[in-house]
């Protein structure tokens, strides 16, 4: 997936009522009027939540007559997992040779403190 997608699913992701949407999939697939039940907004404002998830890819749903139920696609995160472990890593690293910085620090006024 290209790095366009991967702006087109954080943004997605960047509204509360779209997160709350995707946790609530994360259990079982529903239905849009299921998913609007918690929400203090018509069914289009849900529609519209649901066409920004489904344009990054974040969710789906079949095509049919209504209702269909709405499906969380888990290829979007494992999108997002390689992203964040790929600085996660690099920061990993960093802080590794930090921690040997500091030993090698240590260890010179340990060695100090004897002499």
């Amino acid at each position: 997936m290209p790095l366009d997608t991967l702006s087109r699913v954080f943004a997605a992701l960047a509204d509360p009522t779209r997160r709350d949407i995707v946790a609530r999939l994360s259990t079982a697939d529903a239905t849009v009027n299921q998913l609007a039940e918690p929400y203090r907004m018509s069914l289009q404002a849900v529609y519209k939540h649901l066409r920004v998830l489904e344009e990054a890819g974040v969710v789906s749903r079949p095509p049919g007559p209504q209702p269909r139920p709405v499906h969380l696609e888990t290829g979007a995160f494992d999108l997002l997992d390689e992203w964040v472990e790929r600085y996660r890593s690099r920061a990993e690293e960093r802080y590794q040779r930090l921690d040997q910085v500091l030993a090698a620090m240590h260890e010179t006024d340990d060695e100090e403190r004897q002499s």
